[in-house]
């Protein structure tokens, strides 16, 4: 059946998977420039870019959950929305634990690892059932961390650190630097880059002919132009790709070109290989409603639903809130996710996660009530901005740029 009226489309379902983009690649362009004009990263998930992203997409996200609810409730909303952490922590405020986000970058990294030590990282020993590794990775959607994993009590991420050849085969080790990674003991999700290399990424963003959002814009509507020509090729009029050929060639020049602001080279072909988004998802799904265990790294919240009250012991990082979103190792079945425990998070990173998370709460409260001070809150005290006077000037642009924006306030 295709539709699209929403409630028809989800009504009854077991599963629903939420990818939206609230204005469409254009939209992604006005995030970009507006910060790049400012001087500040202009970039979709990390930084101004990202919480202009939100505060756009949370008032339908929310409209997705409770329509849902009420048509679907007893679905899995697998979110694919980004910036994936806190739209699915608002969509979380309807749904409670049956809404899980999802990101590739995390579950990449441990692979990258695991081909590394010659193991899947992430599966069970088939012959005992018991997992292969214990893997830690803690953090936010786009700011996490690999701190360790033991295979056989013995934690083998010190060794992989220590060996220039092996960090050599680890793209976040490259990107982000390999001394840095082994001075920090830890493997960071690649947008640690932005964080860690702001004023290079900005320049490089800035010295490019287009941002990436004006790139991918030209290349989807490529894409559909080509796309049209490929349909009418496969009805037997003359035509130079089938549709299946045109899309592959576009899917691997979106991964190729993934990032190149952070790197000097071509994407090696084993970092573009991997499933992506939609192998996370499948395999979600396949684990909920077979009973199969996996194990994955998912957006989740720090405690259950309808916990928040219990012990902060309770949650899986006890300084932070209860009803916040984390990116951790988790099992799933057929009763559910289960994020898995992980160790105390060092001050540092703690307090990255929670200096970001306060400022997009503050994105999601503006986004749910229209409140231009909590909107400019928001950006002000986004880590990447720290300043009031920017926070003023990048929410006028992007009330001016982006008519939803505009039309929240006018509403608040």
């Amino acid at each position: 059946m295709v539709t699209t009226d929403l409630r028809e489309a989800v009504a009854g379902a077991d599963f629903v998977f939420s990818a939206v983009r609230v204005g469409g690649a254009e939209a992604r362009t006005v995030d970009e420039r507006v910060a790049l004009n400012l001087g500040l990263l202009g970039q979709e998930t990390i930084g101004p870019g990202g919480l202009a992203y939100a505060l756009r997409t949370i008032p339908v996200a929310l409209e997705i959950a409770r329509t849902v609810a009420e048509a679907a409730p007893g679905a899995w909303v697998i979110n694919f929305t980004n910036p994936a952490g806190i739209v699915t922590e608002a969509m979380r405020t309807v749904l409670g634990d049956r809404v899980v986000g999802i990101c590739d970058t995390p579950i990449g990294l441990v692979r990258r690892v695991g081909r590394l030590l010659g193991v899947d990282v992430v599966a069970d020993d088939p012959a005992t059932g018991a997992p292969v590794a214990e893997v830690d990775y803690v953090g936010l959607n786009h700011l996490g961390w690999l701190r360790s994993v033991r295979i056989d009590g013995e934690d083998r991420l010190p060794g992989l650190l220590a060996d220039d050849d092996a960090l050599e085969e680890i793209e976040e080790a490259r990107l982000i630097g390999k001394d840095w990674v082994r001075a920090d003991g830890a493997l960071p999700n690649e947008y640690l880059y932005y964080y860690l290399h702001t004023t290079s990424a900005i320049e490089r963003i800035t010295a490019a002919a287009t941002t990436r959002g004006e790139f991918l814009a030209k290349q989807q509507g490529d894409f559909y132009a080509a796309g049209e020509e490929a349909t009418l090729g496969a009805r037997g009029e003359a035509c130079c790709s089938s549709p299946l050929d045109l899309w592959r060639e576009t899917l691997h020049q979106r991964e190729a070109t993934y990032m190149a602001e952070s790197r000097d080279e071509e994407r090696r072909e084993e970092d573009v290989a991997g499933g992506g988004y939609q192998e996370v998802a499948l395999r979600l799904m396949t684990a909920i409603a077979t009973g199969r265990p996996e194990r994955m790294i998912l957006d989740v919240g720090n405690i259950g639903a309808g916990r928040e009250h219990a012990p902060a012991t309770e949650r899986i990082v006890p300084e932070l809130p209860a009803d916040a979103v984390l990116e951790v190792l988790c099992v799933v079945d057929g009763d559910g996710v289960h994020p898995l425990p992980v160790a105390p998070v060092e001050l540092g990173r703690l307090g990255m996660m929670a200096a970001l998370r306060s400022s997009e709460r503050l994105i999601m409260e503006a986004a749910v009530t229209g409140s231009r001070d909590a909107a400019w809150r928001g950006f002000a005290t986004h880590p990447l901005v720290s300043s009031p006077e920017l926070g003023r000037l990048l929410l006028e642009g992007y009330e001016a740029g982006h008519p939803q924006i505009a039309e929240l306030f006018a509403r608040g």
